[in-house]
């Protein structure tokens, strides 16, 4: 039975990081809100989950993901249940709650680069906010990033199986997450990420090493993948990408 994945159509946004796990998996899944409302797909169909009155537990919002009859929400707790199953956690228990722990770190570095867009309010346009979208992104760009980036940068040096991997001796979905933030972060501030390579080598190295997988090298080429856009969490604009020395 196929995985059913719920997220918006037309951006990757969180969606992005189920995505890349499922690909490299090479799992069956549907991505719902892409198919057509004649086969019971479309956005329709997520937001009638999402308004669910039958479910006690309905999801608060995109992405979840339906496994037969259970259905999980939040990137984090996906990716964790996930995991075991597609091959991508740890086999140890103990490191399997220490991918989590950095799965939601990443989870929070996320968080903030969609708040360098949307500092006020998320219901607000980026146009209404943009004064105080650039006070974020100067902060964001000069301290949050290269906190993070350093952070994840020593769990490469400092993992006792190398540091070709984020946990453990294998790969895991938090290495393809990793991969992401680094492509999210290079389209939306180019500038902020030229350094990137001398700064952070052993991220860089990790970002390649899963770009070059079969299966997700063959995920990025296909039109399953979409670009980037100004709709999603990682965006472009000019005016919010401060070079960093």
């Amino acid at each position: 039975m196929a995985y059913e994945l719920y997220y918006w159509d037309g951006l990757q946004g969180r969606g992005e990081f189920v995505r890349l796990a499922l690909e490299e998996a090479q799992a069956p899944y549907v991505d719902v809100a892409r198919g057509s409302p004649g086969d019971g797909l479309g956005t329709g169909a997520m937001i009638a989950m999402l308004e669910s009155r039958s479910d006690p537990w309905p999801p608060f919002a995109p992405p979840f993901l339906k496994d037969g009859d259970l259905v999980v929400a939040q990137t984090a707790n996906i990716l964790f249940y996930l995991g075991p199953r597609l091959g991508l956690a740890p086999r140890d228990e103990v490191l399997r709650f220490v991918a989590n722990g950095v799965q939601l770190t990443i989870a929070d570095l996320v968080t903030e680069a969609h708040d360098t867009h949307h500092p006020i309010a998320g219901s607000l346009y980026y146009e209404d906010q943009k004064d105080a979208a650039k006070a974020r992104a100067a902060d964001f760009t000069a301290h949050r990033i290269p906190k993070f980036m350093a952070w994840f940068e020593r769990l490469l040096e400092q993992n006792p199986a190398g540091d070709a991997h984020m946990v453990g001796d294998a790969l895991t979905y938090v290495d393809l997450s990793m991969f992401q933030v680094v492509e999210g972060l290079r389209y939306a501030f180019p500038r902020a990420t030229r350094p990137f390579a001398k700064r952070y080598p052993r991220v860089v190295a990790l970002h390649d090493a899963v770009a070059a997988r079969p299966n997700v090298a063959a995920y990025l080429a296909s039109a399953r993948r979409l670009p980037f856009n100004e709709s999603g969490i990682f965006r472009h604009y000019p005016e919010l990408d401060h070079a960093t020395r």
